[in-house]
């Protein structure tokens, strides 16, 4: 117990040490950072920024640029220093795994970092196209002014949660992997998956149009057609290996 909690000690404070160090650069490079993160606002039409037609935040509290700034950077250290810390996490569980649980761990290590960061990009062309019909709700009586606090909450809860929806497709694999789902399974629950894509994509969808919405739901549906393949490879090799 004593060498894996010293164990679990090192490899924790490396971890810290690399989210720290990606802190570091997060703060050296915020206003560039700042900048791509206010892509989305500034693709909107002049009509829906400030007074002057600027993309600008305004902070509505004296510690709100120190407290963006401090998360701006923390999100970067998680970026950066993201590959070392799962490494870690990676070489702390590695001595307790299978031959062959070791086979499947590493690649759906990678392959979740890989669709989490798809799904981040695609929330980033989204955004410009939610944005615009979100702050188009006030028409002209409405002065759109947002502070730097609520529009960076609004960004990375949009940004996760379709980076979580494209990580249902491993899931659904994994399931398969496990003998929890097959694919005749997942393709008689078809027809329900479809409109339950609909539900989730109206619910994660920073609006209510159809455009959006089918930017989010479309995706879902081929991951699920996708996982009935990866499914029924899975049972065919499984299949093989039995004979």
């Amino acid at each position: 117990l004593l060498e894996h909690l010293s164990e679990l000690r090192v490899r924790m404070t490396r971890a810290a040490l690399a989210l720290a160090l990606g802190t570091v650069v997060g703060w050296i490079v915020f206003p560039e950072v700042l900048d791509l993160l206010l892509d989305p606002y500034c693709a909107t039409p002049q009509a829906y920024r400030d007074a002057e037609g600027n993309c600008a935040l305004v902070a509505l509290r004296a510690l709100e640029p120190f407290s963006v700034k401090i998360k701006t950077s923390l999100l970067v250290g998680l970026f950066v220093g993201g590959p070392v810390i799962f490494y870690q996490l990676w070489r702390f569980i590695t001595p307790g795994l299978t031959r062959t649980e070791k086979r499947y761990a590493l690649p759906f290590v990678v392959l979740s970092q890989v669709m989490f960061a798809l799904g981040l990009a695609f929330a980033y062309l989204v955004l410009p196209q939610g944005l615009r019909i979100l702050l188009g709700f006030g028409g002209d009586q409405v002065d759109v002014i947002l502070s730097a606090q609520e529009y960076l909450s609004f960004y990375l809860t949009t940004s996760v949660a379709f980076g979580l929806v494209f990580e249902i497709p491993l899931v659904l694999v994994f399931l398969a992997l496990v003998q929890m789902l097959n694919s005749a399974q997942l393709r008689s629950f078809r027809p329900y998956a479809l409109v339950l894509n609909v539900v989730v994509a109206a619910l994660v969808t920073p609006t209510t149009d159809a455009v959006t919405l089918l930017f989010m739901a479309v995706p879902m549906a081929l991951f699920y057609e996708l996982a009935i393949i990866a499914a029924r490879l899975i049972e065919r090799a499984r299949r093989r290996r039995t004979t």
